[in-house]
């Protein structure tokens, strides 16, 4: 990719499908629909995130998981629908960043783009941790030597296996999309297939009377006992769906970036919520909600569910969950690192950090050099937050909930903004730029604030604090402190992107039709 000039001046404009709009040496047409939808399953890997989030989430809600899910979906939905439109209207690797800058100005874009960089940077290092433990189990299974699985707690052992995967994950990204694609068609189908076989042997093993009887009160979200324990359970709920804005941030290397990315993004939220529901339904029926034996608010059981219930629902065949577990944390590893090193490469292509950012492997057409500082960035938090406490991995899913809600709400409002002077030229533009995203937009940020009043709390989450503070509200507010210091010193270093320079040089399209 062509460097700026010492004038500031942009690379030059390269055209795509009519639309004038600047390379920044991506692959092109790469990506079609089901590929693009295949890496946004990917990214929100089901396998791993329900082992994770299942136990928590019924902690907080109990039996109504099926209501938390629901309306977890509504928001994920309606800003999709946003992101669609933004999409349409600017396809762009930076999403979140570009967006948000457009409409808001530069210092808000990156805040926007810092909350999707952190809270991939620490989902990566949860990914990571988790394909360790079943790493290690796995072993054990497949040799018979189940003192094996133990070396997952061994902390030496732990965090060099971690990085390993890391930079597996990191390589397998920079030698390219169509490499990525890859081995993610094989992963995505292995997960998909053993944790529907899952839910229907769950199904099947329910005894007589069942742990739990099926209530359709549990799709009532007013069934919750306080709006404090529903927040927090939509805050986990709104983490196992994060990862189809993946699809956006693939878009200018998709067939039809204008339009292929947004669907993606849109299909593969429904198909995420189907399968939650049914594989949550089968779980809660066949273990039921006590604090005992298989029961999901066992706190042994929350801790990692498909372990604990793997053996007991599926027999023999148990080992075919580690290995689904496995598949994902490994697709969603690699995947993961998609959004990250491209929102890098925007920011640095814009000039908000350092230039160095948006340079691009000519040979791959991958940005290399952000890959690369995003898996190094995972393995510093995983390496750090492992050394200090395991509680403090598990809480960082929650702080993880709130950033993801924080960079959500603020694109979606920027899907308002940035359509403003075309919200009311149709019913279509109405709805679709304005009511659906605003509506995701205030819901998402209701749920922000009230986690981040609730966080405060000694005992919120694992029950972890410093001086008194909640340690997920400790986490939210060294993320925070640590953005604006960075933005202040990338101010210093770079004015023209704070000033706007560098984004009215590289304006792409109107912001209406």
């Amino acid at each position: 990719m062509s460097d700026y000039t010492e004038a500031g001046r942009p690379p030059d404009v390269a055209t795509d499908a009519g639309n004038t709009q600047r390379s920044k040496g991506l692959a092109k047409g790469r990506l079609g629909l089901l590929a693009s939808v295949v890496l946004g399953i990917s990214t929100i890997a089901p396998v791993y995130t329900l082992t994770g989030a299942l136990g928590p989430t019924v902690r907080e809600v109990g039996a109504h998981l099926p209501a938390v899910f629901i309306v977890g979906f509504l928001p994920m939905l309606l800003v999709a629908l946003g992101y669609r439109e933004l999409n349409s209207a600017e396809p762009d690797s930076g999403t979140s960043f570009t967006w948000s800058a457009r409409a808001f100005g530069p210092m808000i874009g990156w805040i926007g783009g810092w909350g999707l960089v952190v809270a991939t940077t620490i989902v990566l290092s949860n990914l990571a941790g988790v394909a360790v433990d079943f790493f290690y189990l796995f072993l054990g299974q497949i040799t018979g030597h189940h003192e094996l699985a133990a070396l997952a707690d061994n902390l030496l052992i732990n965090v060099v296996t971690c990085c390993v995967f890391i930079a597996l994950a990191v390589w397998i990204c920079c030698r390219g999309i169509a490499t990525t694609m890859t081995v993610q068609y094989g992963l995505v189908a292995l997960q998909l297939v053993v944790l529907i076989g899952f839910a229907f042997a769950a199904f099947d093993g329910v005894t007589a009377p069942p742990p739990l009887e099926f209530d359709f009160a549990w799709f009532n979200p007013f069934g919750v006992e306080s709006f404090s324990a529903f927040a927090a359970g939509l805050s986990l709920s709104i983490f196992i769906f994060w990862g189809w804005d993946t699809c956006l941030t693939v878009s200018e290397e998709s067939v039809g970036s204008e339009e292929v990315p947004g669907k993606a993004a849109t299909w593969t939220v429904m198909l995420i919520l189907g399968l939650y529901l049914f594989t949550a339904i089968a779980t809660l029926q066949f273990a039921g909600i006590s604090e005992s034996g298989l029961g999901l608010n066992n706190p042994r059981i929350q801790e990692n569910v498909f372990a604990h219930l793997a053996g007991p629902v599926m027999g023999p065949l148990a080992i075919l969950m580690s290995i689904a577990v496995l598949a994902s944390t490994a697709a969603s590893l690699q995947s993961t690192f998609v959004a990250p090193a491209r929102t890098l490469l925007a920011m640095g292509y814009y000039g908000a950090v350092p230039q160095k950012f948006a340079s691009v492997c000519p040979r791959s057409q991958t940005p290399r050099y952000a890959t690369i500082c995003a898996g190094l960035a995972a393995g510093l938090f995983y390496v750090t937050m492992r050394t200090l406490s395991e509680n403090v991995l598990a809480d960082t899913i929650t702080a993880l909930g709130m950033m993801i809600c924080f960079y959500y709400s603020l694109t979606a409002f920027a899907c308002v903004w940035y359509f403003r002077d075309s919200l009311f030229d149709s019913l279509r533009h109405f709805i679709m730029r304005g009511l659906c995203p605003l509506v995701g937009g205030v819901i998402l940020s209701v749920i922000f604030v009230r986690t981040a009043i609730d966080s405060a709390s000694p005992d919120f989450g694992s029950g972890s604090h410093v001086g008194g503070l909640g340690l997920v509200f400790v986490i939210a507010a060294i993320i925070s402190v640590l953005g604006i210091g960075l933005m202040m010193l990338s101010r210093m270093r770079a004015p023209a992107y704070f000033l706007g320079a560098t984004l009215r040089q590289q304006a792409t399209l109107p912001l209406q039709e």
